[in-house]
């Protein structure tokens, strides 16, 4: 399981998750509208999820009905970043 920053991270970008973040797995450009979590490097250790001020991380699994798209999101993010 991995975890996934969904939509209140827009526009926030915090990055308390970041430096929380053991593997390193959470990134995003300046441009990015938000902060993203590799969906094969995260080690599911939830520290994302407590420090988040936006409460914007959850378990893939508990991720909002309505905000499931994120799922997407963050692994096409590492998709693009990865073909770069």
């Amino acid at each position: 399981m991995t975890h996934v920053i969904t939509a209140p991270c827009i526009g926030v970008k915090d990055a308390a998750c970041v430096d929380v973040c053991p593997v390193d797995c959470i990134h995003g450009t300046e441009t990015s509208p938000q902060l993203y979590i590799h969906p094969t490097d995260c080690i599911d250790c939830a520290l994302c999820v407590e420090a988040c001020p936006v409460d914007a991380c959850f378990a893939e699994d508990d991720v909002p009905a309505h905000w499931q798209s994120y799922v997407a999101v963050n692994a096409r993010f590492y998709e693009n970043r990865d073909k770069a």
